[in-house]
């Protein structure tokens, strides 16, 4: 017999997208021998109808002050009355069998975790389906024992999180990377499945997209200096987190076309190698999604940019003591 399951959705500003999550989620939840025994959406400040959408669906509604999707998690595992918790995102739609493929991995006790893959509406824009056709070539690469997993769809050992911490609250991106790396560094094992899927709205604008990507480019400071040796993972590999570095350097190159005579040569150059650091995963996205997927070229290009600016000023703000980034994660 597995082990009952609560599930956690934080959710701010939801409304959009909680009612279909929910839905899909009571589905499982009144299915007999499914294992979901309770769902908590923690409401982390919303202003619209976010809670009152999930009262009216039955759900249960705790608080978590607007302090960030990892506080509301943090409240959802202090409340959770069961051996496994599973976190699922508010704009995501549960497949039926979700969780089905992911409680079987934590009958292993040595495993910690265990998580799943998107789906993506057959309505969606180029822009999301050029995102999700990314995810699914990183996905297809991964293996079934992971260093790395995402939270909006995985289902995690209760006492695992307590023994960790929990989520580091200072994190407002990329807080599922540092508790993936801080579960495998305390010598447990990740199980990734891709038999469990979520349907997930991506972003369907250009400007809300480069804005999250600005914000992971500001937390990968605090990623790289607390985890050294992560600069790849099951996810993503060594030229994905090159990207920004080489994207910082092009900036100032440009100020080489007023120093030097062929000064336009270096900024080309630097132009050059970040474009051409697009073509591995814009091929595999080709030869998967047809050639509509080679809009990834210029969106990795201009992504790999945005996620410099957010790199520059973490460390910035790191190196002037300023803001959470400053600090050095979860004390001991």
């Amino acid at each position: 017999m597995h082990a009952e399951v609560t599930a956690v959705i934080p959710a701010r500003d939801a409304a959009a997208t909680l009612e279909t999550c929910l839905d899909s989620l009571l589905v499982i939840l009144v299915r007999p021998g499914s294992g979901l025994a309770r769902i908590l959406v923690v409401d982390d400040g919303s202003r619209d109808g976010t809670a009152a959408i999930a009262r009216s669906r039955g759900v249960e509604v705790l608080q978590s002050g607007g302090r960030g999707a990892g506080a509301a998690r943090n409240a959802g595992i202090a409340a959770a009355s069961t051996e496994l918790v599973w976190f699922v995102d508010a704009d995501c739609v549960a497949f039926p069998d979700a969780l089905d493929h992911l409680r079987p991995h934590l009958a292993d006790p040595g495993v910690a975790a265990a998580g799943g893959t998107y789906a993506i509406a057959p309505e969606a824009t180029l822009l999301e389906r050029l995102i999700h056709e990314e995810i699914q070539v990183r996905h297809d690469r991964m293996p079934e024992e992971v260093d790395f997993l995402a939270t909006f769809d995985v289902l995690y050992r209760r006492n695992v999180l307590d023994a960790v911490g929990g989520f580091d609250e200072r994190y407002l991106k990329g807080q599922d990377a540092d508790l993936a790396f801080r579960v495998v560094e305390a010598g447990h094992r990740l199980r990734f499945d891709r038999r469990s899927r979520v349907r997930h709205h991506h972003a369907d604008r250009l400007r809300r997209y480069l804005k999250v990507q600005r914000q992971q480019g500001y937390w990968r400071v605090a990623l790289h200096l607390e985890h050294p040796g992560r600069g790849g993972n099951a996810y993503s590999g060594p030229l994905d987190h090159l990207q920004p570095f080489v994207a910082a350097a092009f900036v100032p190159s440009l100020l080489a076309i007023a120093w030097l005579p062929w000064g336009a040569v270096l900024p080309a150059t630097m132009l050059l190698v970040l474009v051409l650091m697009q073509l591995p995963m814009t091929g595999s996205m080709v030869r998967r999604g047809g050639w509509s997927m080679a809009w990834f070229e210029p969106l990795g290009t201009i992504r790999a940019v945005w996620r410099a600016a957010g790199l520059a000023q973490g460390v910035l703000d790191r190196m002037l003591r300023r803001g959470a980034i400053a600090t050095g994660g979860i004390p001991a």
